[in-house]
């Protein structure tokens, strides 16, 4: 159990080098030496520089479900992280637009693999009782990034050189390290064995994680054999294991919307104004010296790290449903009076009115980040197997569609109509209150492989009954052929 864990917090880490990705982004806006490198880009060309890695990021999104389901999840892991450091290695040394730019498309690709396999494979392998929290902690690692980039760039303002910006890209490559160092030894997902037809693999690895070797463990048996029972119906359904199945059922299209949906609210938010576009927000309202830039910057991160950690620990307590109306609804509070502030500071230019849109920002993001780590949780959840490595991916999708539009869009937009464009953040996150309310299940104390029944209704639980008892008796055949085949 005790590997287990260690093994968990590498695979939570894996979400730190995103994180880091994003602040080191909005830090080295700030340093003189990168802008002058690049020649101080603005709108469409200060657009490019960072949705480039969604660019990539979207093209590995394209291959990743053939990959998660054919290859599992550890070569997965291999995969994007190597690409990753190479990413990595090339936009440290880059001499030109063209090789950051190419540098960040890689990057972006090998991140996207990394992001996504990391949080299955929690949920897939972590103790029933610690699931939820383990995988928002996943979720929320994305600040402990933000948080090492924010103070890494304010640390190199100091260097009088280029190096000032090629130190943090350089540093981002340690977590990736990490991951490739130990990736070897994480046990590979019992479901994805079970999937595989290699039950006996899928068993052994539950015992021994999860019961010190003890395959006849009354958990483990109940694990194995829900397990096996819901890839067994999920195979001898009447259609494929494709895409079109999330447009089949009520259910699945029900699942469709969620994940959709909480990919677009995860950027959409408003939250990608101030994760690469703080230096711009900070001009807009009269805080233009780096130095002070580079501290809210940290501060910010800082306090968005312990917010977010904090509230992984009442995930189960509170509700995945509750705690997201509770986060939206203050989200949408607090855009609405930070935009009734910059309006009133655009006409006033009132140092007072500055501050009043700074700690609003603060507020903004206390109510951000109660729900930002449920988005890896929450939609692992929801799926069965079959489906989850697809719509997970499909989440992913829709969440680099909307940081695509962000980071591309919002800089020009915030040269060109100013505070205005919160207007339409404003109205966005009121219809996100509205489809939370409306449409969002809440799935708390609930098994992973029982959920079908919140969306399926009870025909399926029905069937998973009867299903039940004839997987039992195999697993029970299963368990004692290996018994007599390690004795013998």
């Amino acid at each position: 159990m005790r590997s287990l864990y260690f093994y968990i917090v590498v695979l939570i880490v894996t979400n730190t080098a995103n994180g880091f990705d994003n602040s080191m982004m909005n830090g080295l806006q700030t340093l003189s030496y990168w802008q002058d490198y690049f020649n101080h880009p603005r709108g469409p060309t200060l657009g490019l520089f960072n949705c480039v890695m969604s660019a990539g990021a979207l093209t590995g999104l394209v291959i990743l479900p053939f990959m998660l389901d054919h290859f599992g999840r550890k070569i997965c892991l291999v995969f994007g992280s190597l690409f990753m450091l190479l990413g990595v290695a090339l936009q440290s040394g880059s001499i030109n637009f063209s090789m950051f730019v190419g540098a960040r498309y890689i990057l972006g690709f090998g991140d996207i693999i990394v992001i996504c396999t990391a949080p299955l494979l929690i949920t897939e392998i972590a103790p029933a009782q610690d699931r939820a929290i383990l995988v928002t902690i996943a979720g929320a690692t994305y600040h402990s990034g933000a948080f090492i980039a924010a103070w890494t760039t304010y640390g190199t303002l100091k260097i009088k050189n280029e190096w000032s910006w090629r130190a943090p890209s350089l540093i981002q490559g340690v977590f990736t390290l990490l991951m490739l160092a130990v990736v070897w030894w994480i046990p590979e997902s019992p479901r994805y064995y079970v999937s595989k037809d290699l039950p006996e693999k899928g068993l052994q690895v539950l015992a021994y994680y999860h019961a010190e070797g003890d395959e006849l463990d009354e958990v483990v048996q109940l694990e194995f054999t829900e397990i096996t029972t819901a890839i067994a119906m999920e195979k001898n359904a009447e259609h494929s294991s494709s895409i079109l199945d999330f447009l089949r059922t009520r259910g699945n299209r029900k699942r469709l919307l969620i994940i959709v949906s909480f990919g677009l609210f995860s950027q959409w938010s408003g939250n990608g104004l101030v994760s690469y576009y703080l230096n711009l927000i900070m001009d807009s309202i009269g805080i233009t010296d780096a130095n002070e830039q580079l501290l809210i910057n940290g501060a910010l991160t800082s306090f968005s790290l312990v917010t977010n950690l904090f509230f992984s620990f009442f995930v189960d307590r509170w509700g995945r449903r509750p705690i997201m109306l509770i986060s939206s609804a203050g989200m949408l509070v607090a855009f609405v009076v930070w935009t009734a502030l910059s309006a009133q500071y655009d006409a006033h230019a009132s140092s007072s009115l500055g501050s009043g849109v700074l700690g609003m920002i603060f507020i903004y993001y206390l109510f951000y980040n109660l729900k930002s780590g449920l988005i890896a949780s929450y939609t692992t959840e929801i799926l069965p197997y079959t489906m989850r490595a697809k719509g997970y991916t499909i989440m992913e999708f829709a969440m680099y569609i909307a940081l695509f539009f962000n980071q591309y869009v919002n800089p020009i937009a915030l040269e060109n109509i100013h505070w205005r464009y919160y207007i339409f953040y404003c109205c966005f996150l009121a219809v996100e209150v509205i489809v939370i309310w409306a449409v969002y299940v809440e799935t708390r104390y609930v098994p992973l492989e029982e959920i079908t029944r919140l969306f399926d209704g009870d025909d399926v639980a029905a069937a998973t009954n009867v299903e039940m008892e004839k997987v039992q008796e195999s697993g029970k055949g299963l368990t004692t052929a290996v018994h007599i085949e390690r004795a013998a």
